[in-house]
């Protein structure tokens, strides 16, 4: 029993690790990317570099899950961690942006079979009454790494190099490889099924021609380009022609039926709305402290730490008391923190005291560390282990598209937002200064240095404002998240009595 539960531990550090690695990735690039622009060039498929990461894992998150289901969880966890290896090696020795854009697409397809397998794989090794607990740890792990993310990449990137953003990578998912390899031994039996081609090729063409044309539209391509048309054009048909596979299909990718169980599709629409509002403060919160208060990108990066412990003491706390009460009311307690959050984060400006910024970001983070855990369990509610895999992979899939989606359209709004206010203050373009500033401007001190002080608080209010008004609009989503939690039910993890007892 000892030798066991010895292994247990070890299949779930090798679990850790892999999430870790998965969910950084999505966040730790963003800081490197000046650098790696100066030394590779390509500045015009910067994008891509991003882009192509995120699109590559929510284009493989539901197909592996769905795999995992059918021929064990095992052997894709450890396919993606390969792949995840390999994508990371060549990432750090690529010698030009083109290169550079492959690996991270190699490097995307790995991360999107590591975390939903590894909340599976939980699911199926702990009883219920334990369940809580190590999904609990488990989400604490993917938020920390999400927000640690631009601080760990500022660090390396300044301290050793950019290329070790991804080599660091390495030693961490051999440790994983080894854990999991010698210590989990998989006792479920899979059934065979038929691999849903159709589905899995336009539901990628289809996330693809969506992700590229919010990506590119109004800043490469205005939006009613032919380029951009045709991009969303083909998303629609793509989209179309999956829905229609996927109601026809023996063993679809994604279960349409799944989404008839009430708390399966109310929990999987908070996460997209949680996904959209959350991926705001973690990316707009590091801007506004380098722009505001004035700093370097590190420590622009060190302001996320209490946003980080929030919701590794919420995922923690949620993850324990979903065998106490209902997923809804932990939920609730969830989204009124995270709402109130944003709402603090919307009256942020200039005079703001560093402490109450500190104290708006831990009340953030606390209200979004439930739904790490609590909706990855209420997502897989139900389910048995012929359809974990698909669940929790379709949970998973839809907090990365909101999460992509959110980036992209706040980034407009407050890239729109400040642009506008700049152009006021410039009279149009005709000031002196006029012809220097933008968006991007704004975070040169170089540009910065050169303007007159009086000017430049003007524009630093411009900033703050800018960023004040982009988590106000992000109350929007997050308040369509309260109206699903309350659409979630009573249903809540059952403890057998002889658990109880024990």
């Amino acid at each position: 029993m000892n030798a066991q539960q010895s292994n247990i531990k070890l299949v779930v550090a090798g679990l850790l690790l892999g999430i870790f690695m998965s969910a950084i990735d999505n966040t730790i690039v963003a800081t490197a990317l000046p650098t790696i622009i100066r030394d590779l060039q390509g500045f015009d498929q910067v994008v891509w570099v991003t882009s192509v990461y995120m699109v590559a894992v929510m284009a493989g998150t539901p197909i592996f899950g769905k795999l995992s289901d059918m021929y064990g969880r095992k052997r894709f966890f450890i396919f993606g961690l390969i792949v995840f290896l390999l994508g990371s090696a060549l990432c750090g020795m690529a010698g030009s942006m083109g290169e550079l854009i492959i690996y991270r697409a190699i490097q995307g397809i790995g991360g999107g079979a590591l975390m939903p397998i590894a909340f599976t794989i939980v699911f199926d090794l702990f009883p219920p009454e334990k369940r809580g607990k190590m999904t609990g740890l488990l989400g604490a792990v993917f938020g920390t790494s999400s927000i640690m993310g631009p601080l760990l990449g500022a660090f390396i990137t300044d301290s050793i190099g950019w290329e070790w953003i991804f080599y660091v990578n390495l030693p961490i998912g051999v440790v994983a490889f080894i854990l999991i390899m010698t210590s989990y031994k998989e006792s479920l039996s899979h059934a065979k099924q038929k691999i849903d081609w159709i589905g899995a090729a336009t539901l990628v063409g289809a996330i693809v021609c969506l992700m590229f044309g919010l990506e590119l539209g109004g800043h490469t391509y205005a939006w009613d380009s032919p380029q951009i048309m045709g991009l969303f054009a083909g998303f629609i048909a793509l989209f179309i022609i999956f829905l229609v596979a996927e109601t026809r299909a023996p063993e679809p990718i994604i279960s349409f039926k799944m989404f008839q169980k009430r708390l399966f599709a109310s929990s999987n629409i908070v996460a997209l709305f949680y996904g959209a509002t959350f991926i705001v403060a973690t990316i707009f919160i590091p801007i506004f402290v380098s722009g505001v208060y004035g700093g370097s990108a590190t420590n622009a990066g060190l302001i996320l730490m209490p946003m980080m412990l929030g919701s590794v003491f919420g995922s923690q706390g949620g993850g324990m008391l979903t065998t106490r009460t209902s997923f809804r009311n932990i939920m609730i307690v969830s989204v009124i923190c995270f709402i109130a959050g944003i709402a603090c984060l919307s009256t942020i400006s200039p005079e703001t005291p560093r402490y109450l910024l500190t104290i708006y970001m831990v009340l953030t983070g606390f209200g979004v560390g439930f739904s790490f855990s609590v909706l990855s369990m209420a997502s897989i509610h139900n389910f048995d282990a012929r359809q974990r895999g698909a669940a929790t992979s379709t949970n998973s899939f839809l907090r990365s598209f909101g999460m992509t989606v959110g980036i992209t359209i706040f980034g407009i709004i407050q890239r729109n937002s400040l642009n506008n206010q700049l152009s006021e203050l410039t009279g149009g373009g005709k000031a002196p200064v006029g012809d220097q500033l933008n968006a991007d401007a704004v975070l040169s001190p170089e540009v910065m240095n050169q303007i007159p002080p009086n000017v430049r608080e003007q524009i630093t209010n411009a900033l703050a404002d800018s960023i004040a008004t982009t988590f106000m609009w992000a109350l929007v989503p997050a308040v369509l998240a309260l109206v699903f939690v309350l659409m979630m039910g009573n249903e809540r993890v059952t403890v057998p009595n002889k658990a109880k007892g024990a």
